[in-house]
């Protein structure tokens, strides 16, 4: 078993991801964290992260998992990737919870692409990940539902347990090929943070703050409306995002936004319950994350 997860390990680093040592039938990292750091070695200057101890050197690599039976994490950010977690319902009983694969599955067709075909990896519990590379030049985060239910990404600031790991509960398997695709262009849409205005004042007074809400408000609704085939969906949820923040100060009412958006969507040929759908998700992760301005600044 040793030699399986070392030799797991070895071809997942071949491949330029980094890797670094889970407990043994975990999805647990095995390196010590800051609390219980001995400031020593690597942790000299200061506690190292698994993150930035993930490595692709052979050496390095054998010396680990020659100790002991280790499962294999891959470090997402350093390794370049994006990957999409599509998880399974919690409660696999309920007939009314679809898995993550299938409002994946729903979200490609709505928007006008097919399920990208890329590196796939079942998980122990019945799920998949489905590995991107990252796009040049932008830093994308971990998200959690931003996408739809049970689907979530790892990027920077997160991992994924690779091919050839085992559990008690299964065995994590690849599907097809490591060969990764490029992140799509409409699915980065999605994962790439809003861009924050540049010429917002900090602090404004209330007339100052709700013009520049209104302009934004006729931006956003026009991207959407001139959204091309493909990208409408993600190009109403960016917006949704977008003006969401100026919902949660306080700078437009949300039932404004959501009809100027509705519409916009609509006028695109996305139908009455996509729009809602994705107004209702987009607008309630925006609100909630832009609780103040300060949060946003």
């Amino acid at each position: 078993m040793s030699e399986h997860l070392l030799n797991a390990a070895l071809a997942a680093a071949a491949r330029g991801w980094h890797v670094f040592p889970l407990r043994p039938g975990t999805k647990r990292p095995a390196l010590h964290g800051e609390a219980a750091c001995p400031r020593t070695g690597q942790c000299v200057d200061g506690h190292v992260k698994w993150e930035q101890r993930a490595t692709t050197d052979p050496g390095r690599i054998r010396a680990a998992w020659t100790r002991q039976p280790f499962n294999v994490g891959i470090a997402t950010g350093p390794s370049g990737l994006v990957v999409v977690d599509l998880d399974m319902p919690k409660d696999k009983g309920s007939s009314d919870a679809p898995a993550g694969a299938a409002t994946f599955r729903a979200l490609c067709e709505r928007a006008g692409h097919a399920v990208p075909d890329t590196y796939r990896v079942r998980t122990a519990s019945g799920g998949e990940h489905l590995y991107f590379t990252a796009p040049p030049g932008i830093r994308l985060t971990n998200t959690a539902g931003t996408i739809g239910e049970l689907v979530d990404t790892r990027t920077w600031g997160g991992y994924v347990v690779a091919a050839g790991s085992i559990t008690p509960i299964g065995a994590y398997e690849p599907l097809c090929d490591p060969e990764a695709a490029a992140l799509p262009p409409w699915l980065q849409t999605i994962l790439q943070p809003t861009p924050k205005p540049s010429h917002a004042p900090s602090v404004a007074v209330a007339g100052q703050s709700r013009r520049y809400a209104d302009v934004a408000l006729s931006n956003e609704t026009r991207s959407v409306v001139t959204a091309q085939l493909g990208a409408r969906e993600a190009a109403l949820f960016r917006a949704a995002r977008a003006l969401g923040r100026f919902v949660a100060w306080g700078d437009l009412p949300r039932h404004v936004v959501e009809q100027a958006l509705q519409e916009a969507g609509e006028a695109t040929g996305l139908t009455v319950a996509e729009c809602r759908s994705t107004l209702r998700s987009a607008l309630d992760w925006s609100i909630a994350n832009n609780s103040s301005r300060r949060d946003a600044a």
